[in-house]
């Protein structure tokens, strides 16, 4: 009988991104490729819409990360993130999703639109705060950039409210941009870097 050859197999921690969105999932896990495991909501058998009610956008993500820590003994991070314009006081702010009362991008946009008629102040901008639990203990990571609110929609691509904010020094609005350009500058990107340049740090 021939022998065997036991062969060397990289096994991975594992770490649960806190999202259903199983394309930001593999964006991730491409990035961390060979270092990390990066796991979704449904890998783990999580399917409770995890409650944010919270009142900043790192209170909401630190729910939704330790809800999976506490629940599944897994090291875990989750993001939130939101539009903060600055002559409505911050609105929409953690809202930003159901801003008009109802999960519906052009609903929410044009209420922004509705109340910055008239308005000269149009600055705003996008942040994103990443929570992540890892071996018992808690980090937050920031990402922010700024811009401001044009008046009317602008642009095809993107979601949410990428049609009205045009980030500082563009002449083009989020949705008029490539999701590839997007991703280079944009508020989650920004804090996502600081994320997985932290992960590689560890390994």
């Amino acid at each position: 009988m021939g022998e065997f050859k036991a062969i060397g197999i990289m096994i991975l921690p594992e770490l649960v991104f806190a999202t259903n969105n199983k394309h930001k999932t593999e964006e991730v896990g491409k990035l961390l490729l060979n270092q990390y495991k990066v796991l979704n909501l449904k890998d783990i058998g999580c399917d409770v819409d995890i409650p944010e009610t919270g009142s900043s956008f790192a209170e909401n993500a630190e729910l939704k990360s330790t809800y999976v820590t506490e629940n599944f003994k897994l090291d875990c991070f989750a993001d939130d993130s939101g539009l903060e314009i600055d002559a409505l006081d911050n609105e929409p702010g953690i809202y930003s999703a159901r801003y008009s009362g109802v999960r519906d991008d052009v609903e929410n946009l044009n209420l922004v639109l509705r109340k910055m008629e008239g308005l000269a102040n149009r600055k705003a901008h996008f942040k994103t705060v990443v929570s992540l639990n890892k071996n018992n203990k808690k980090y937050l990571f920031e990402g922010v950039i700024y811009g401001n609110i044009t008046h009317v929609a602008m642009g095809e691509d993107g979601f949410g409210y990428d049609p009205i904010f045009m980030p500082t020094g563009y002449d083009r609005t989020f949705a008029q941009m490539s999701m590839a350009e997007k991703n280079t500058i944009s508020h989650r990107a920004i804090a996502m870097k600081k994320l997985i340049a932290f992960l590689k740090e560890q390994v």
